[in-house]
């Protein structure tokens, strides 16, 4: 049997020494949350490896580094209300909601049922159900019903700035999408200033692509 809690430290420790993990809080929610309770059985032992693993239906649970590239570009803080479009199998949502529980909440959008079935079961067994709400959806729309949010990311590929993402955003708010083709994105960042969209391009990555009508 793996030590995950032993690799799990280790990998964390690699993720600061590479500058992936900056803050004390992307820190402590990288170094709490099981990744390996959110990996099918046959790539549990894989959970501590910093690379995207498959978690079926043809999608992939992100590098943890991608997880704390994401966290710490959105400078998540407690109470924050936090929309994610992908759910997959819940493991960035628990990493989202250890940073804004215990006030806080994610809301997290997945087409695909039997993938939201798969991340409800996790993040109940973690005990991080009560700080996520999985929604079975066309994510590329947002998710209208509980707008507007503090944070919102994208965990997927999309052509352009999903529309609806932007109008569902705070003022003050953040948006982080991975940006262009289906095989290569820049991840970008958009901070609401009233009616204006600041943008910044934080560099390139690699989603699977966002399937929607505001995706491919």
């Amino acid at each position: 049997m793996a030590d995950f809690e032993l690799e799990r430290a280790r990998l964390v420790d690699h993720l600061k020494r590479s500058r992936y993990v900056i803050t004390p809080e992307v820190e402590r929610a990288m170094g709490k949350v099981p990744r390996e309770e959110f990996l099918p059985p046959e790539v549990r032992d894989e959970a501590y490896v910093d690379t995207p693993l498959p978690i079926g239906e043809g999608q992939t649970i992100s590098a943890p580094h991608m997880v704390a590239i994401m966290a710490e570009a959105l400078d998540l803080k407690p109470g924050q209300k936090v929309l994610e479009i992908g759910t997959g199998s819940g493991y960035h949502a628990a990493v989202s909601a250890e940073m804004v529980a215990p006030e806080g909440h994610v809301y997290t959008v997945e087409r695909i049922p039997s993938l939201a079935a798969f991340a409800e079961a996790n993040l109940k067994r973690t005990g991080y159900a009560k700080w996520v709400t999985v929604i079975v959806a066309d994510g590329s729309k947002g998710y209208p019903e509980k707008a507007p949010y503090d944070r919102i990311f994208v965990a997927a590929g999309a052509p352009d700035i999903p529309e609806p993402l932007k109008g569902q955003l705070k003022d003050g708010g953040k948006l982080l999408v991975p940006a262009g083709g289906r095989y290569y994105q820049e991840l970008t960042r958009i901070v609401r200033k009233g009616d204006r969209y600041q943008k910044e391009d934080l560099g390139g990555c690699v989603f699977v692509p966002l399937v929607g009508q505001f995706g491919f």
